[in-house]
């Protein structure tokens, strides 16, 4: 955003799903939101001052809403982040519509009324378990200021994480894609044919690229990261999935 934008309104880390109207194949999401815009990751080739329509939504609890805007600055992939653009909103209704999603408008969604929470963490690297585990505690003690349980488990493969579902039930399911023995596309898959499971949210995190994006989201992911991954982006996908406003 321009520095004026910048100055008026406070951009939160918000992970949404982004379909470009006129890029029908594109598969986008937001990095950031403010009342006046949104930040988009995307490879697409965008350029400032040009303008774009869009739908954010986010599966499960956003149904799509259009949004349109002109692109204000651009930023070209590098080692430490992808590519992306800076897109400036002015339409009023639509800034109603990201206030709301910001939870800062009358179409803001409620916290419910929840006993605690049950996640499992799907994945073989134990320093990424660590680095997700910390998100997880984060959210438990200043979120949901210690009132809430939050349970976290873990499993070190797609097998082991079915034998885990087949217990007591899971709030969401955050896995790697590319594992031994059985890997994140097929504990998704398997989850979506057994109907006890398909309705548990999922958060896949990779570093596989398009292609694994695009399995992914075809097998039914709800939401899609791409390593590497910032401790933000998990925190606020995690919080938009378990309904923790």
């Amino acid at each position: 955003m321009d520095e004026e934008d910048k100055r008026g309104d406070a951009r939160v880390p918000f992970v949404l799903r982004v379909h470009f109207q006129d890029r029908a194949a594109a598969l986008n999401a937001t990095e950031n939101l403010s009342r006046g815009g949104l930040f988009v990751q995307t490879s697409e080739a965008l350029r400032a001052g040009e303008r774009i329509s869009l739908a954010v939504s986010f599966p499960g609890l956003l149904e799509p809403v259009a949004l349109s805007g002109e692109v204000v600055w651009v930023r070209r992939p590098r080692p430490d982040a992808v590519g992306g653009a800076g897109i400036r909103v002015a339409d009023r209704v639509a800034r109603e519509r990201l206030a709301a999603m910001l939870g800062e408008g009358p179409g803001a969604r409620p916290t419910p009324s929840v006993s605690g929470y049950r996640v499992l963490l799907v994945e073989d690297n134990p320093h990424v378990v660590e680095m997700y585990s910390y998100v997880l505690k984060k959210l438990a003690a200043e979120e949901l200021r210690g009132r809430v349980p939050m349970e976290v488990h873990f499993a070190q493969d797609g097998h082991r994480a079915l034998v885990q579902l087949q217990g007591p039930s899971f709030h969401l399911v955050v896995t790697d894609l590319y594992m031994p023995v059985l890997d994140g596309f097929q504990l998704v898959q398997r989850m979506k044919a057994d109907p006890r499971l398909r309705a548990v949210p999922v958060v896949a995190i990779s570093g596989g690229g398009t292609e694994a994006q695009e399995r992914a989201t075809d097998l039914g992911v709800d939401v899609y990261l791409g390593k590497p991954v910032k401790f933000v982006q998990v925190l606020e996908t995690v919080k938009r999935l378990l309904r923790i406003s």
